[in-house]
């Protein structure tokens, strides 16, 4: 049986930790700071629970010099279940700030309606400005965004759904990122419109190896008016803490830890305190139900979570103590260089791996074009994609001691998923390999 040493492993999510992490967190499963019990035990209501989610909180501010105006959160359900809480907290952010600004409106004009009528008119209005105006825009570059669009859509209505940018080919892959002058983003008041939501965006789309290679100019603030403001949404699952991020034009970040930063079990979410109560209340239950717009379950409520240092209900404070002990490391390893150092390591990896597959036209292609491709996961095929062909290189792969390299089910192929856990060593074997197996094709 080979040990972890021997072995370089390439999954998808769940994805390889760093041994040093599972050792130290291993031991704290048993008996954790000489408590007796383990961190599995405690309470997540205690002083040590709360104390490894501060540590971890803290630690994150570090690595992406995070802004004094947004809120760290722990959440469950996973990315999955963000594309559900993102749309339901920002459409009540905007029914909030429409009905907010109906009402001053109103109010401002001296009239002597009673407080029911003003409720009434209120009502009236936004009935027809959720009809015409409520916009959420998406850009679907890949699996995962187009699933988030379509969790969008069941939510509120297709109709509500801007499908900005679709990528997908004439063979239905995602394989690019179309030219930003292309897109058809919901105009701001600046650019004659009203605005959306939001806009949503997957980062890194884990299954098709897309890869947003920088932040799209197209996003970028146009003004501190909330009617001119663009509030963009990310992503970040899979290629989380791999590169540096300007936090400050995200209203929301969101990544599951099972790729960069931990196990199964939590999300993290990075969001801008202006879309939390006092800032931006939360909408009358009654305003929501007579709009025919869902109400925030308790669990993904983010003003909730936040309120409550993430320990609404039951956190899994385990996954949490591996995030933290993870980006402890990172912070030691890089120190001043912070994240920008595990980008320099990222993209390293990342070019070792194209620039041999890129040597081997006739054994090796890789799938999204070269203005997009992933630097977290490598999709190719081999031998022109060929079925037989490609088992028979997972299994000498495997042999190898070279794992979890099967693409995603629903496209096939190969997949070398290259996370900040898989070390430079274990990506020169697999670079190895691929050479000699191309070689051998000759």
């Amino acid at each position: 049986m080979p040990n972890r040493e021997e072995v370089a492993y390439f999954g998808a999510g769940p994805a390889s930790l760093p041994t040093t992490v599972l050792e130290e967190s291993a031991a704290n499963l048993l008996n954790f700071e000489d408590y007796g019990r383990g961190i599995s035990e405690i309470s997540h209501r205690s002083a040590t629970a709360t104390n490894i989610i501060n540590s971890a909180k803290a630690n994150l501010v570090k690595l992406l010099d995070i802004p004094e105006d947004y809120e760290v959160l722990f959440m469950q359900g996973g990315g999955s279940g963000q594309f559900s809480a993102v749309v339901y907290n920002l459409v009540s952010v905007w029914v909030e700030r429409r009905r907010r600004k109906v009402e001053e409106e109103i109010k401002a004009n001296g009239s002597d309606q009673t407080d029911e009528q003003v409720k009434e008119q209120v009502l009236q209005t936004l009935k027809k400005e959720v009809a015409e105006d409520l916009k959420m825009d998406y850009l679907v570059t890949g699996s995962w965004s187009l699933k988030a669009s379509q969790e969008a859509a069941s939510l509120i209505a297709p109709g509500n759904v801007n499908v900005a940018v679709d990528a997908r080919g004439s063979d239905k892959m995602f394989k690019t990122i179309p030219a930003e002058e292309t897109w058809k983003l919901t105009p701001t008041k600046r650019e004659g419109g009203k605005g959306s939501a939001f806009v949503y965006y997957c980062d890194n789309e884990t299954v098709d190896g897309v890869e947003f290679p920088s932040f799209p100019k197209v996003l970028e603030p146009q003004s501190e008016n909330e009617e001119d403001e663009r509030i963009v949404v990310a992503d970040m699952s899979s290629n989380f803490l791999s590169r540096q991020v300007d936090v400050k034009k995200f209203g929301v970040i969101f990544a599951g830890a099972q790729k960069n930063v931990g196990m199964a079990g939590i999300t993290i979410i990075i969001l801008r305190k202006s879309l939390l109560p006092p800032s931006t209340a939360k909408p009358p239950t009654d305003i929501l139900r007579a709009l025919n717009l869902p109400r925030t379950p308790v669990t993904y409520d983010y003003a909730t979570i936040a309120k409550n240092n993430s320990l609404y209900n039951t956190l899994p404070i385990f996954p949490v103590r591996i995030a933290e002990l993870v980006m402890r490391d990172l912070l030691t390893e890089f120190g001043d260089k912070k994240i920008s150092g595990q980008q320099e390591v990222a993209d390293k990896k990342a070019t070792l791996l194209y620039e041999e597959l890129d040597k081997w036209p006739q054994a090796y292609t890789v799938v999204p074009d070269k203005s997009a491709r992933s630097r977290m996961n490598i999709c190719f095929r081999v031998g022109g994609a060929d079925a037989e062909k490609e088992k028979a290189w997972l299994a000498e792969a495997e042999k190898k001691g070279l794992l979890a390299l099967k693409g995603h089910r629903s496209v096939g192929g190969i997949r070398a998923s290259n996370y900040n856990a898989v070390s430079l060593d274990a990506t020169e074997k697999l670079v190895k390999y691929l050479k000699e197996y191309a070689q051998s094709q000759q």
